[in-house]
């Protein structure tokens, strides 16, 4: 143990100390009510969060005590055990904003789906290293979509869109470890359709798809392409940009079309269903370039912007630390997920070179979707920011997500 401590790549540990640290400040300032309030109140959301935090530097010692080749020999088990808990919560869990995902425990919760993301990717991990990075095959490429798909649909089931989203984030790792271009290329260009539909509708999509598909053809005549090929690409556009409105009004939930709209710019009712990026952009904008100064937001300490210590937390520190704060959050998430890049490209096993690819992808998506999200560059989907929102089960979870790469990482020249 003491060894493995001084084999630590520390530059990471500090980070997530600051990003901690930083954390519980600003989540004090949400709810911050006067100075003789004790900060150990646990009956507060900050008295949580220390709590929390305590019990997180408990968790680290007891990961970093386990042998490294623990989590790869157990991988199936952990994996096995996260899908008995999500299966659980439909049973014994309890419905918080419509949303069964949690499992209570008095004025505690525990949020499985939080410790899913590790479960996946240790399993994730294992596989593809067992099957000699073949994603080449479509037989590979099945068991590896339903290691990442089962859990998904466990989430999607509670529902919990903004913890589901995140497993797009497999996509990196299985890219790095060989996965056709293909499934990537496509997956980004429904994605455009989608919001070029629901921004201009079918039949201006179906105008702008046909230009394309005769330009693309027109330009490659010389190489004699196949005209059908031109042709079923764009029925498959247009069939899935017609399909678009019945996703809209049949699949998504209200607020999730109601959040997809405001993004677009489509509605603008500051009351209602844009009043969460309303509250968060004035707060933002109000810090100016240093700030009003810890504890004197006027949004923050007003309460006017919903869920300010957990999805919204960046609202406060660009309220309360300016410019020049949220530059230094957005700075040092950069060099955390850049270190964990380095560190994974250096690895000499396969199995951890793919966990950690695995780790970076989760608190990059994380880290980006949050933040665009609190400045009205994509849809409000409840998606925490790592090491900062509040929440006992987000900080323990990405705490064993980074760690067990930390002591992968540290006993890499021996997990060859």
């Amino acid at each position: 143990m003491p060894k493995t401590i001084l084999q630590l790549d520390w530059l990471t540990v500090f980070i997530i100390i600051t990003l901690i640290g930083f954390g519980w400040g600003n989540i004090y300032s949400t709810t911050y009510i006067s100075p003789e309030e004790p900060i150990f109140d646990l009956t507060k959301i900050y008295g949580k969060q220390l709590l929390f935090i305590g019990l997180g530097f408990i968790i680290a010692i007891l990961v970093l005590a386990l042998e490294s080749k623990f989590f790869e020999r157990f991988s199936s088990l952990i994996y096995a055990a996260s899908i008995l808990s999500l299966l659980g919560l439909f049973v014994f869990g309890k419905t918080i904003a419509g949303q069964t995902a949690w499992y209570s425990f008095g004025s505690f919760g525990l949020q499985p789906a939080e410790f899913a993301k590790t479960a996946v990717a240790l399993a994730l991990a294992k596989y593809i290293s067992e099957m000699d990075n073949d994603l080449t095959k479509f037989s590979s490429q099945v068991k590896a979509f339903f290691i990442i798909g089962f859990p998904l649909l466990l989430i999607m089931l509670q529902p919990d869109a903004g913890s589901a989203f995140i497993y797009l984030a497999f996509a990196i790792p299985l890219y790095r470890e060989g996965l056709p271009h293909f499934y990537i290329t496509f997956g980004l260009l429904f994605g455009i359709i989608f919001v070029l539909t629901l921004k201009f509708g079918f039949l201006i999509f179906a105008i702008f798809a046909l230009l394309i598909i005769l330009l693309l053809y027109f330009f490659n005549r010389n190489k004699k392409p196949k005209l059908w090929l031109y042709s079923l690409a764009l029925v498959i556009s247009l069939g899935f940009s017609y399909s678009v409105n019945f996703i809209l009004n049949s699949v998504l939930l209200p607020h999730q079309k109601d959040r997809f709209e405001v993004l677009l710019g489509e509605t603008k009712d500051i009351k209602g269903s844009a009043f969460n990026l309303y509250q968060s952009e004035v707060a933002i904008g109000s810090g100016g370039w240093t700030g009003k100064g810890w504890l004197k937001g006027s949004q923050t300490q007003g309460r006017f912007v919903p869920e300010q210590h957990t999805d919204y937390i960046f609202s406060t520190v660009g309220e309360e630390w300016g410019f020049l704060g949220a530059s230094l959050v957005v700075i040092l998430f950069s060099l955390l997920i850049l270190r964990l890049f380095h560190l994974a490209e250096r690895q000499k096993s396969q199995f951890s070179r793919v966990y950690g690819y695995c780790v970076l992808s989760i608190l990059f998506i994380h880290f980006f979707v949050n933040i665009a999200m609190v400045i009205g560059l994509f849809p409000t989907v409840g998606i925490p920011l790592p090491f900062f929102s509040y929440g006992g089960s987000g900080l323990w979870g990405f705490l064993i997500l980074v760690l067990i790469f930390l002591k992968l990482d540290a006993k890499r020249n021996s997990l060859n």
